[in-house]
C-alpha cells in the first residue's frame, strides 16, 4: 500500500505540472471558463474506459451503492475544482508561472487544517513537521524573484485557489470512503468518473447556453485542448487514487514535487529565470516530501 500510495502521487505530481503548462499555453487564445474545461472534456471518456478496463481486469461481486452524501460529496468536489481551476488560470496573468503555481499549493497545509478540524483525521508530529516546512517553502516561492513584485491580490488568489483545491481533496477522499464495499481502487476509479462527468457536462451546459465563442476558440485549439484534457486524467487518476488509500495532508505535501517539475518547466520551457529563495523553496518541498514519507 505505501509503495502504491507514493507511486500514483509522482505520477499525479508529474501530469498535473504539464497540465499546468499547457494550460497556460491555452489561457493566451481562450478564456477562462474554456481553460477549465479543457481540463475534462476529453478526460471524460478516458475516465469511462479506465473504468471499464479496470472492471474486466479486476472484476469485483460487491454491488456499488451511491449514498445520498455521496453526491453531496461529488457535486461540492466538482464546484470547488471548477472554482479553484479558474482561479489557477489567473494566477498565470498575475506573476510568473512558477510563483502561481506555488502560491496554489498552499492546499497543503490548508487540507491539513481542513482535516484534522472538521474531518477527525489524524496525522503524526512528523506529518505535521512535514507539512509546516512544505507551507513554508510555498511561502518562499510564492515571494518570487522581487518583494516589491508580490500583490495581496496575488495571493488572495493563490490562497483561494489553495483553498478550493484542499476542499476538492478532502471531499475526493470522503466520497470515497463512502463505497467501502469495493476495493480501493474501484472505489478511487468510480469518484473519478462521477467528478468528472459531472464538471464536463455541467461546464458544457453553460458554456454552450452562454459563451459559444468559448467552445469555438477550443475547437481552434484543438491540440492543446487535447494535451490538457490527457494530462488532467492523468492527473486526477494518480490523485483519487493515492488520495483512497492515504489521507490527504500527506499526499498533498508529498505531492508538493509538483514544483519541481513546474520550476523545471518554467526554466526550460517558458524560459523564465528561478531567484535564489525559489531554489531554497525547492529544497524545503523536497525535505516535507521526505518526512511525510517517513511519517
Amino acid at each position: 500500500m505505501t509503495i502504491s500510495w507514493i507511486f500514483f502521487t509522482l505520477m499525479a505530481a508529474f501530469m498535473q505540472a504539464w497540465r499546468n503548462a499547457f494550460q497556460k499555453q491555452l489561457s493566451t487564445t481562450v478564456d477562462v471558463w474554456g481553460v477549465t474545461l479543457a481540463r475534462f472534456i476529453f478526460a471524460l471518456p478516458f475516465a469511462a474506459i479506465y473504468i471499464s478496463t479496470l472492471y474486466h481486469f479486476k472484476p469485483v461481486e460487491s454491488t456499488v451503492h451511491f449514498s445520498p452524501l455521496f453526491w453531496v460529496y461529488i457535486v461540492i468536489a466538482g464546484v470547488s475544482q471548477i472554482l479553484a481551476t479558474a482561479l489557477m488560470v489567473q494566477l498565470f496573468k498575475q506573476k510568473n508561472y512558477a510563483i502561481g503555481v506555488g502560491l496554489a499549493k498552499s492546499e497543503a497545509i490548508l487540507a491539513a487544517i481542513i482535516g484534522v478540524v472538521f474531518l477527525s483525521d489524524h496525522l503524526s508530529l512528523l506529518a505535521w513537521f512535514g507539512v509546516l516546512i512544505g507551507g513554508y517553502a510555498v511561502f518562499l516561492l510564492s515571494k518570487g524573484k522581487q518583494i516589491e513584485t508580490f500583490s495581496a491580490k496575488t495571493l488572495a488568489i493563490g490562497i483561494g485557489s489553495g483553498l478550493s483545491f484542499a476542499i476538492t481533496s478532502l471531499l475526493v477522499r470522503e466520497a470515497s470512503l463512502e463505497l467501502s464495499m469495493l476495493p480501493t481502487i474501484h472505489r478511487a476509479a468510480w469518484v473519478l468518473v462521477m467528478v468528472i462527468g459531472f464538471q464536463c457536462i455541467s461546464m458544457l451546459l453553460y458554456l454552450g447556453l452562454f459563451k459559444r465563442q468559448t467552445l469555438i476558440a477550443m475547437w481552434q485549439r484543438l491540440g492543446l485542448t487535447f494535451r490538457v484534457s490527457v494530462c488532467s486524467f492523468m492527473a486526477s487518476l494518480g490523485w483519487f487514487t493515492a488520495m483512497s488509500m492515504m489521507s490527504v495532508p500527506i499526499v498533498k505535501t508529498l505531492g508538493q514535487i509538483e514544483i519541481l517539475f513546474s520550476l523545471l518547466i518554467s526554466a526550460y520551457f517558458f524560459k523564465e529565470k528561478l531567484a535564489r529563495a525559489e531554489h531554497m523553496g525547492l529544497v524545503l518541498v523536497v525535505i516535507a516530501a521526505i518526512l511525510v514519507i517517513w511519517a
